[in-house]
């Protein structure tokens, strides 16, 4: 079976030659969902932002592979990327707030993809978004249409964003940190929807996450990243039943227990923290030195 989304030897340097992304290689099945969990700065958004070829301008790929369902992204040309990454993937932002545009209303922003980008005529793409307002949940659909983003509550702007998502059937969807700007009941609402979709539509998802709790509860696998690096890759339930990399086992002990909440937070150990750094450094100095 052809991946749908296969990352291999992946490196982002920035325009003084550091590194931001180090040698990153993962797979994404056909219907999976693929965690992506770190600390902030990790370089977690970085890789789901590489894969729909929106980097920041100071950020280049100096080195590896991202291949789309098998078509290797790097031998395309710029047109011709885009429009197989506008066909095949699509986005959950993390803020539904500033990802909307403040001055459009809800239907014409839903609609924008299916029609401008895979040529929808405007019948077909608004009854497909009223399909997934009802699937995500919303009971109102034509008055959320109408609304602008600010009339809306955060819940509502992240459900008409993963109905949005969903609408054109993407073969992969970057979830970012969906849930982040949400409270926790809503949060609990909103993995709830996207995990029935992803199901329903059979969809992959790379799922951005710096919570564990998240990972457990939607992924299949899990990669665990430092500093752009990844440090460990396994099946969830194995994981978190057996975490071999110290440093997953301290973001592991770092997380607040439910169970304990007067319980003192464990940080992440200095010692662990040195030893990426030294091995960092280290790997650094010998990619430099054919990079120049």
């Amino acid at each position: 079976m052809i991946p749908a989304l296969e990352i291999s030897g992946l490196s982002a340097t920035l325009a003084n030659g550091a590194r931001v992304l180090r040698s990153v290689s993962l797979t994404v099945e056909p219907g999976e969902v693929r965690a992506l969990v770190g600390e902030s700065g990790a370089g977690k958004s970085m890789i789901g932002k590489a894969v729909l070829g929106v980097l920041p301008p100071s950020v280049r790929i100096a080195e590896g592979r991202i291949g789309l369902e098998g078509t290797d992204l790097g031998d395309l040309s710029a047109k011709a990327r885009r429009a197989l990454i506008g066909a095949k993937t699509a986005l959950i932002p993390q803020d539904p707030l500033t990802a909307l545009n403040p001055s459009r209303r809800i239907g014409p922003q839903t609609t924008d993809r299916l029609t401008k980008i895979l040529g929808w005529d405007g019948t077909r793409a608004d009854a497909r978004i009223r399909q997934l307002l009802d699937e995500v949940q919303i009971r109102d659909p034509e008055r959320v249409l109408r609304s602008y983003p600010h009339e809306l509550s955060g819940g509502m702007r992240q459900r008409v964003l993963i109905a949005a998502a969903f609408a054109a059937e993407p073969r992969l969807i970057v979830a970012d940190e969906p849930t982040t700007a949400l409270d926790v009941t809503v949060q609990k609402q909103i993995l709830r929807l996207i995990a029935a979709l992803q199901r329903e539509h059979g969809t992959a998802i790379l799922f951005v996450t710096h919570d564990l709790g998240v990972v457990a509860k939607i992924s299949q696998k899990v990669t665990v990243l430092y500093a752009g690096k990844v440090v460990e890759e396994a099946d969830t339930p194995a994981l978190f039943a057996d975490p071999k990399h110290p440093y997953t086992r301290a973001l592991m002990a770092a997380t607040p227990k439910y169970t304990d909440p007067f319980a003192s937070l464990k940080p992440v150990d200095e010692a662990v923290l040195a030893g990426l750094a030294t091995e960092i450094a280290a790997a650094d100095r010998d990619w430099r030195a054919p990079h120049g």
